[in-house]
């Protein structure tokens, strides 16, 4: 295992996701995406005051002549909003920034969509470069150029695919990470495993430890591997007409979490997106199991793993099931047929699921 490795994304816009220490403060690499002389970083109110300053001065030594402003968000999914999105466009406009800048997304899941879904729509589209501080956002959310910001009623249902020119993911910068979001993450690299491949689960079963201690070979050789398995799938599906669909393994029930609770993980008030991700695999897993799709031992297999993370295993309590019966049916990956199902037929491989019937869904979430 290296501390220093590089995936390559292909498709119609390639780009390279960059996995090593020290990447926030290299100032060569950060400028290497950039084609124009204006940059925008956006970053929320936790990330900001400990890595923004440095991303700059980074910039402006490798790239003297550049332009660099700053735009920062509060903190938390609740913030994914329009209005903030507005606000983003709008530092765009007072940098004055051209067809060819490029917004840096400083952050985690949230700041990396918002940005992205910015970068997405100013001038019909600049360069977006990714950057991201969190382990969920470098495993899943920066790669693959999904992009948007969310309403009351469901998750990312506003935006674009939007391929970004780079992914920095420095992994220096979770050692500040809190570990509740460390472990958020986690649950997002299990679901690699899940999906694709079984001994990927097997690997991550014998190196829980040295993952939660932050070992810098350890942790590259994850995001690695999870953005490899990524890459694969969004080089053969950018805008998730087929099996890119896989990746919302855990999704439609966490997503209907996180809605119900009205995105209050940042508050400790409820899930945040990877505990909600991870009741949502066991419960699909469990789905599957109920289906006859998959062994009940798979759904048990992944739920003790997730369990070794401190991961949560079970729907929260007082959210009702025919409450997030309904959130599942505004969320994104339902289609004129009813509600789509990522399931499994056994660990490492999964597919969609359609027509399942909405009380074999209730059951489940009512833990029968």
């Amino acid at each position: 295992m290296k501390a220093d490795q590089t995936v390559g994304v292909g498709g119609a816009n390639p780009y390279l996701v960059r996995i090593a220490p020290g990447l926030i403060d290299d100032g060569e690499a950060l400028a290497a995406a950039l084609r124009g002389r204006h940059a925008l970083v956006v970053s929320d109110d936790n990330v900001a005051p400990l890595y923004a300053a440095r991303v700059e001065n980074a910039l402006t030594a490798a790239r003297p002549g550049l332009r660099v402003s700053r735009w920062v968000m509060p903190a938390g999914e609740h913030e994914k909003t329009l209005a903030r999105f507005a606000e983003c466009v709008e530092a765009l406009a007072a940098l004055g920034a051209t067809r060819d800048a490029a917004v840096v997304a400083l952050g985690g899941g949230v700041v990396g969509d918002l940005a992205g879904f910015a970068g997405a729509c100013w001038m019909r589209g600049i360069d977006v470069i990714q950057a991201p501080t969190t382990l969920l956002a470098m495993v899943d959310s920066s790669v693959g150029g999904k992009t948007a910001v969310d309403l009351p009623t469901g998750k990312n249902l506003v935006g674009a695919f939007h391929p970004p020119r780079a992914v920095l993911a420095d992994t220096t910068v979770l050692q500040t990470l809190p570990g509740r979001e460390l472990r958020a993450g986690l649950a997002e690299v299990v679901k690699y495993g899940a999906i694709f491949d079984a001994r990927f689960l097997d690997w991550l079963e014998g190196h829980v430890d040295p993952l939660l201690a932050l070992d810098d070979a350890t942790i590259a050789e994850a995001v690695a591997r999870s953005c490899r398995f990524k890459a694969e799938v969004v080089e053969r599906d950018m805008f998730e007409q087929g099996d890119r669909a896989l990746l919302n393994f855990g999704h439609t029930f966490g997503h209907a979490i996180e809605t119900e609770q009205g995105y209050a993980g940042a508050s400790g008030a409820g899930l945040n997106h990877g505990e909600a991700v991870a009741v949502g695999m066991v419960l699909a897993a469990r789905l599957s199991a109920d289906l006859g799709l998959a062994p009940a031992a798979d759904a048990e297999r992944l739920t003790a793993l997730l369990e070794r993370f401190a991961l949560p295993v079970s729907v929260p309590g007082g959210l009702a099931p025919e409450a997030l019966l309904a959130r599942m049916r505004l969320d994104k990956k339902a289609d004129a047929n009813g509600l789509r199902f990522i399931l499994w037929e056994r660990a490492g491989s999964a597919r969609v699921v359609r027509d399942v019937p909405d009380d074999a869904v209730l059951a489940v979430l009512r833990g029968r």
